[in-house]
């Protein structure tokens, strides 16, 4: 297949790139700059966002495309205009992937669009799926929904769009490390009140439901990339610390978090018990449903 792929360059976008050309796939990862880095037989570096760039012209006779491009939630506080950056990095270059499909001759069959569990809202109490329809209140709940409004009208070219709806993601980067920092300095513990339910998946299970995504011509429309074992933060953290060889002792009291962090508290205190119904009514093998092991192969060395 000849796969494009925004993001290309980023923690999932790297994994996926390695993935497809070890299926023997074609990529093209579009980038701001292409002249960082160096094609290989199987990997070619494509220019876009940028007025001088005309990416359509080397795109011909693409299979699937994945939308990944997005300013990263976790690398500031959460000012007015870091919120505005966060949404418009989402929605430029979505807008630009539909304005490529409209330009190709052939389209892709498939686009799959990164999003996120943060469309349900917080709930310490109701399980969300895909069936859940009506989008929660907040930024993020904002953020993924007009985000997801801009990849549907890749549908007006009749390309198949899935939105893969991202819980956290567990690897050697993102927001793991970050997390696992108190446990290895011996400070570990539940966060706020510990009962906020964490949707987590592994990296290796990103990388896979993609590529299932791209193969299965009955994904549509949104699917929940979580793993079918979700954890409250408290259960969460007691397994990481077994995970490390390090004490899970030390509460992380909420005001403290809040007052550090301001509105991006919210990824640590609040959260939303996601089932990947979808995923697993059409077949998805997991290959890291259960925490700890997930965690094990993250730490493995």
């Amino acid at each position: 297949m000849k796969i494009a792929i925004t993001g290309g360059t980023g923690f999932v976008g790297k994994q996926l790139t390695r993935h497809f050309v070890l299926e023997g796939h074609d990529v093209y990862v579009l980038t701001r700059s292409p002249e960082k880095h160096k094609d290989t037989n199987h990997i070619k570096y494509i220019g876009w966002l940028k007025p001088e760039f005309a990416p359509e012209s080397q795109l011909n006779e693409l299979d699937a495309i994945v939308n990944l491009a997005g300013e990263s939630l976790n690398s500031g506080r959460w000012t007015e205009e870091r919120k505005r950056s966060i949404l418009d990095s989402r929605i430029k270059a979505t807008e630009n992937i539909v304005d490529l499909i409209s330009k190709l001759n052939k389209k892709p069959e498939v686009l799959v669009n990164a999003s996120a569990v943060g469309f349900y809202g917080n709930s310490m109490t109701e399980a969300f799926t895909e069936d859940t329809t009506k989008p929660g209140d907040g930024f993020l709940a904002n953020v993924t929904t007009e985000w997801e409004k801009r990849a549907s009208q890749a549908a007006d070219h009749d390309v198949r769009t899935v939105f893969l709806r991202f819980g956290i993601i567990l690897g050697e980067e993102g927001a793991l490390p970050k997390m696992a920092i108190p446990y290895k300095m011996m400070a570990g513990g539940k966060i706020g009140s510990g009962e906020q339910w964490l949707s987590w998946i592994h990296v290796d299970d990103v990388v896979g439901m993609i590529d299932f995504a791209i193969r299965n011509k009955e994904a549509v429309g949104p699917m929940n990339a979580t793993a079918p074992t979700p954890k409250r933060n408290k259960d969460f953290g007691r397994t990481l610390g077994k995970v490390l060889g390090r004490p899970h002792w030390l509460p992380a009291p909420a005001f403290a978090i809040r007052t550090a962090l301001g509105d991006m508290s919210t990824l640590l205190l609040d959260g939303q018990h996601v089932i990947p119904k979808k995923a697993i009514a059409l077949g998805y093998d997991f290959i890291y449903p259960e925490l700890t092991p997930a965690l094990e192969d993250v730490f493995k060395d």
